[in-house]
């Protein structure tokens, strides 16, 4: 199967996000087709409800979380204080798939979590193989000395050379450690997709 028709590029395509490779995600203004744009043919536009419909999509696909987790982060952030969206973002930026990703030590989430599945990750000392675990502020992540001659380790040190990590962490490119050093916000967000939209979505 050609690379441009893989499930991550159709959904890279449709919801105009990137999930794989950046140059196969451009969005068209007109709809699919093997001929091409037809003369005044574009896009139908979207309702609110689409508008919202598609943010919780780009949001999910994103960060690779189902609907009824993802609508649980949703009724986590509204109970607790503060602005709901911006909560909400926090939850998803600190699962621990997420913050392997951000310190560059895989090259997608979905990379990362199998690193976290497969026992590649401690947290504090301890092994942690739940990609959704909530990292705190202060937990140190580290590689577990018996995975660090596998392929994917081995290949970390050159995928952290070409990254830059997120302010909100800091990490030590010579042991392979990381550390959450304070709260994503505002710039940290991913800005793929509308946080607001997601919340009026949920709060209809």
């Amino acid at each position: 199967m050609a690379k441009s028709s893989t499930p991550i590029v159709k959904r890279s395509r449709r919801l105009g996000i990137v999930l794989g490779k950046e140059k196969y995600v451009r969005r068209r203004s007109y709809p699919p087709g093997i001929h091409g744009p037809k003369q005044g043919q574009h896009r139908p536009r979207l309702s609110s409800y689409g508008e919202q419909l598609i943010e919780k999509q780009k949001a999910k696909a994103i960060y690779g979380i189902l609907e009824k987790q993802f609508r649980n982060y949703f009724n986590s952030a509204e109970r607790g204080e503060g602005n709901t969206a911006e909560v909400m973002l926090q939850m998803l930026e600190l699962r621990l798939d997420n913050v392997i990703f951000r310190l560059g030590f895989a090259k997608t989430r979905r990379q990362a979590r199998q690193m976290v599945s497969h026992g590649f990750i401690k947290i504090n000392g301890n092994c942690v193989d739940i990609p959704s675990y909530k990292v705190s502020v202060g937990d140190e992540i580290s590689i577990k000395d018996t995975k660090k001659e596998k392929g994917i380790v081995k290949q970390i040190p050159d995928a952290v050379k070409a990254s830059q990590v997120s302010k909100w962490l800091t990490r030590d490119e010579k042991t392979l450690t990381g550390k959450v050093t304070s709260l994503p916000q505002g710039e940290d967000f991913d800005k793929q997709f509308d946080p607001t939209l997601i919340v009026e979505f949920y709060s209809r």
